[in-house]
């Protein structure tokens, strides 16, 4: 019977209030999406880094006139060097082949370059990628060594520009959790008041706090619920609209979103609602309006 009567008291509490009620559920909604979004994106982020760190060479290219003994000693200590896995030696002829495939688009590039224009290199394989910075240092000054190149370089600004994405959705997440956690205090704050001699009455007879409290708090709770299944809703039409459709060209640029990842975030946007929902609506009841 309580059950019952506390159910059916949440909701005509959430139709009585009906606008801020849609109010409370989009902000919750907005929120819960950017923050969904934002885990999306911290794991593909991490997974870009992993599959291109994976595949990341350093090439090492020689001085014009670097002489026979010059290359014969970078070789051994690339041979021996522990952060080496595996290296792999182009002479001029090699990488004029690998320049042509390379711009075979342009022909008055391909004209103007001549294989004995092209450095000779030492391709190398790390054995932690992530150490490329500790390579360029130590062979940079060895004689024979016109410079080294790792295409890190070029990642690091590209991971740099995902990660003020992530830092800028966390915080536009964070910033309408705050706006969605207000909107829940002052519409359980206005539901309260509209039933305050109902509260007094229930109080006079002898219920408890929990039995007074638990409809406000389950408005909150269905209102938290409802705004993460719109969420998940607002997750599923970026993944077709946008992952699969607008940046489908850049598949092997990005690391795809799996639907499976998608479905993955709905436990947590919907805990994330519910409980901090609750939690406010609590938090409101007992330290605004004294119930």
């Amino acid at each position: 019977m309580r059950m019952k009567y506390v159910m059916s008291e949440v909701l005509v509490g959430l139709w009585r209030n009906v606008t801020m009620t849609v109010a409370m559920i989009i902000t919750m909604a907005v929120s819960l999406t950017m923050l969904g979004a934002s885990g999306l994106i911290y794991t593909k982020v991490a997974d870009m880094k992993q599959l291109y760190f994976e595949n990341i060479e350093v090439s090492i290219f020689l001085d014009a006139e670097v002489t026979e003994e010059q290359r014969s000693a970078i070789a051994t200590q690339l041979e021996s060097d522990p952060l080496v896995s595996q290296v792999t030696y182009v002479n001029k002829d090699e990488a004029f082949q690998r320049f042509q495939e390379m711009f075979r688009d342009s022909p008055d590039l391909l004209s103007a370059v001549k294989a004995d224009q092209l450095p000779e290199s030492y391709r190398l394989k790390l054995v932690n990628p992530e150490e490329y910075k500790t390579i360029s240092d130590q062979y940079t000054a060895v004689e024979g060594v016109d410079q080294v190149v790792d295409q890190s370089q070029v990642l690091d600004k590209i991971f740099n520009l995902f990660t003020a994405g992530q830092n800028i959705a966390l915080v536009a997440a964070i910033a309408m959790a705050v706006a969605a956690l207000l909107l829940v205090a002052n519409t359980i704050q206005v539901a309260a008041y509209s039933k305050r001699r109902e509260v007094a009455v229930m109080k006079l007879v002898g219920a408890s706090n929990w039995f007074i409290q638990a409809p406000f708090v389950l408005e909150a709770v269905v209102a938290g619920l409802i705004g993460s299944i719109l969420g998940l809703g607002a997750l599923i039409a970026l993944k077709i609209f946008l992952f699969d459709g607008a940046l489908s060209a850049l598949q092997g640029l990005f690391a795809p979103v799996s639907w499976g990842e998608v479905f993955l975030t709905f436990p947590v946007m919907a805990g994330v609602g519910g409980l901090i929902s609750a939690v406010t609506a609590w938090v409101t009841l007992r330290f605004y309006l004294r119930v």
